[in-house]
């Protein structure tokens, strides 16, 4: 089979072409497209010359297509849609009256994001869905392959090729503890591992902040629960003498209603770090930015609120003595 070389062909005659074949005039074909009958004329002889077939021949007021011409434009005109729906610009997204499902990944650690979503997106966009599930170990390859439209990640987990990022800011932990706690008296880094505190296993395990501090300053922390989600935390803490050191987002910095109070770590813990990820791919999909938009947004804003209430907070503070004596004993 012979084989034509596609450098040699310009592509856009096969346009020109395409309107010669609906018109079957070179007149009413440059009129259509905007230009010269002699530039039409050229553009067709040029064609005939590199596809070596006269392709259109006059025939009495119009021109009749050669039989390799009929079988060509059977094939040029789905390629030439085809281009046209790829350059030609998304259509707008209309919330009001769109119905498409949006797709999110984010653990439940700030609990009192989903309702701020969901609530959002429903005013402006009552016919759109929303579906919310924790990340895990195939999140990264369902956001590269744009079946998710956006996920909230730790910064420090690895992004395959094709997805884009913007940092979420930084989440400072707590230690939260029922009203009456026993460690509260005595509170310091003896208290902080004497007592038991509860570890949230989401299916992607990548090593925290607080076991990362633990570890750098050569300390025992005794895990007394682990569970598989944050949602149960405040249950868990105001029944228990369980500890959490977590992000205040958790509570939404609403320690009275659950009856508990936040007490200052007692080690140097750095700040968790995050960051929302989507596909390449989805970049500039209206509707997928709208959605990201109300995500972010809605992060943002529960973040300001939660940092807010923390600063109003009576904070537990680290016993003198005790910061004394767990600085003598990580010496020892």
């Amino acid at each position: 089979m012979n084989q034509i070389d596609l450098s040699r062909v310009d592509l856009n005659l096969l346009v020109t072409f395409d309107v010669l074949m609906t018109e079957r005039s070179v007149t009413r074909a440059a009129a259509r497209l905007g230009r010269t009958q002699s530039a039409v004329s050229h553009s067709l002889a040029r064609l005939r010359e590199q596809l070596g077939d006269p392709l259109l021949v006059k025939l009495g007021s119009g021109m009749a297509p050669s039989p390799f011409a009929q079988r060509l434009i059977d094939d040029v005109q789905p390629i030439l849609r085809s281009i046209r729906r790829a350059i030609s610009p998304p259509e707008p997204f209309d919330a009001a009256t769109s119905r498409r499902v949006f797709r999110v990944a984010i653990a439940d650690f700030a609990p009192t994001l989903l309702p701020r979503v969901v609530a959002d997106v429903q005013r402006r966009a009552p016919g759109v869905a929303v579906e919310w599930a924790a990340p895990n170990l195939q999140t990264m390859t369902a956001i590269a392959e744009s079946q998710l439209d956006i996920a909230l990640v730790a910064s420090t987990v690895s992004l395959p090729e094709g997805v884009q990022r913007q940092a979420a800011g930084d989440e400072q932990p707590v230690t939260l503890a029922r009203k009456g706690h026993p460690a509260i008296a005595s509170w310091g880094a003896q208290a902080w591992t004497r007592w038991p505190h509860i570890q949230v296993q989401l299916g992607e395990r990548i090593r925290g902040e607080v076991e990362r501090a633990v570890s750098e300053q050569g300390l025992t922390r005794t895990i007394g629960a682990t569970i598989p989600n944050f949602s149960q935390i405040p249950a868990l803490l105001a029944q228990t003498n369980l500890l959490a050191t977590m992000t205040p987002l958790v509570v939404n910095g609403d320690l009275e209603q659950f009856g508990l109070v936040a007490l200052e770590p007692p080690v140097p813990i750095r700040p968790t770090s995050f960051c929302f990820v989507w596909s390449f791919r989805l970049e500039n999909d209206p509707g997928s930015r709208w959605f990201r938009e109300r995500v972010i947004e809605a992060f943002c804003g529960l973040q300001r609120d939660v940092a807010a209430k923390v600063r109003g907070l009576p904070m537990v503070k680290v016993k003198a003595d005790q910061a004394s004596s767990g600085r003598r004993k990580r010496r020892r």
